[in-house]
C-alpha cells in the first residue's frame, strides 16, 4: 500500500461507449491488474504525451510550520 496521503480525485468524467468497448476496457484493466478508471487515466496521459501535451499538475502544498 502506498505511503503518505492518498491522491484525491475530484474531477468527474462520464463516458458512453458501446458494450463491446466497455468489455475490452474491463478485460484490459483486469489484465493490467488495475481499475478501468486507472486504465483510462494511463491511456489518456500516454496519448497526451505522444502528442506533446504535458499535464499541468498543481504544485504540492508546503507543510504548515
Amino acid at each position: 500500500m502506498p505511503k503518505g496521503k492518498p491522491r484525491r480525485k475530484t474531477a468527474v468524467m462520464t463516458l458512453r461507449v458501446e458494450p463491446w468497448v466497455k468489455a475490452v476496457a474491463e478485460l484490459a484493466a483486469e489484465h493490467d491488474r488495475r481499475s478501468v478508471t486507472s486504465l483510462i487515466e494511463v491511456l489518456v496521459l500516454a496519448h497526451g504525451k505522444a502528442l506533446g501535451i504535458e499535464p499541468q499538475q498543481p504544485s504540492p502544498q508546503e507543510p504548515k510550520p
